[in-house]
């Protein structure tokens, strides 16, 4: 009898163990979007679900953090953050709980921006702009290692908001008369125009199977978001709603496409239906590309 009681007990606890095992599971948040927001003064950076429910605030500087971007295994975070009044912006990273900053980017009166991981997550592409020694506004793409060290710009490159494709190639928009999408290798060669309008391009996004690009043109008077494939070829619109819309991040599975647009963030389908409000507050939005 006494065995029996035991193993009654043994038993009880084993399925009340189990019980909170799977209720901690089941309420808990996968924290997947990454995006910025201004609410207590400064702007920082948030991680929020893909419904927008919950949220957490990453940052704390002094002064603006933004443009946020996911490591590829989803355990740091790429960032720009403001120095010298503004006049500084450097590139960072950090875990994806805000812990262990580091500054990446030093170099003065440069506006290093739009960082961006490569797939295997050993470097770091970024924009930098800045004015020349006779005033002419300049747009250079960089790259380094994820430690910050064997910076260098990846010439001829002009332009910013890079972002890897899957085989490791880089899509920015270019900067000459007006902004166009455009393709390269790493080193800056085989560079190739996906477009040509009179319009202004930017801000690419490539899917996760690597076989389209969302994006951001002027080309029917607003700022909408667009798609076409890596190719350049079958551009769509994909809004048409009020106010411009900005930075556009595909869902892990190529679904759904997220963007900003005044100062609100939405969700549509990647053909551009169901669109619906997720945050109230926030821009600059990046979805963490790993399925949960």
């Amino acid at each position: 009898m006494k065995y029996l009681k035991n193993l009654s007990i043994l038993t009880i606890l084993f399925a009340f163990i189990t019980a909170c095992k799977v209720s901690k599971k089941s309420t808990s948040i996968d924290y997947t979007i990454a995006y910025t927001a201004k609410e207590s003064g400064n702007v920082d950076i948030y991680l929020a679900d893909q419904e927008g429910k919950s949220k957490i605030k990453l940052t704390t500087h002094e002064n603006r953090d933004g443009y946020p971007a996911w490591s590829p295994d989803g355990k740091r975070i790429a960032f720009y953050a403001y120095y010298d009044g503004r006049k500084t912006w450097s590139i960072h990273t950090m875990n994806a709980d805000g812990t262990n900053r580091k500054r990446l980017t030093h170099t003065k009166n440069m506006w290093d921006n739009s960082p961006t991981w490569s797939p295997d997550g050993k470097k770091i592409v970024f924009a930098r702009a800045y004015r020349n020694t006779e005033g002419v506004w300049t747009e250079e793409i960089w790259i380094m290692n994820a430690d910050g060290s064997e910076q260098k710009q990846i010439k001829p490159l002009n332009g910013g908001g890079p972002y890897f494709t899957k085989n490791g190639k880089i899509v920015f928009h270019s900067k000459s008369n007006t902004s166009e999408i455009c393709i390269a290798n790493i080193d800056g060669s085989n560079l190739t125009k996906l477009t040509n309008n009179e319009a202004e391009d930017w801000h690419p996004e490539v899917s996760p199977d690597g076989k389209q690009v969302a994006f951001m043109s002027t080309r029917d008077g607003k700022k909408e978001i667009y798609v076409m494939d890596i190719d350049g070829s079958n551009q769509k619109r994909l809004t048409a709603n009020e106010g411009d819309k900005w930075y556009p991040s595909w869902s892990p599975d190529g679904s759904k496409i997220i963007f900003a647009s005044e100062k609100r963030i939405y969700m549509m389908n990647k053909d551009g239906s169901s669109i619906k409000k997720i945050i109230e507050n926030g821009s600059q939005p990046a979805w963490l590309k790993i399925s949960h």
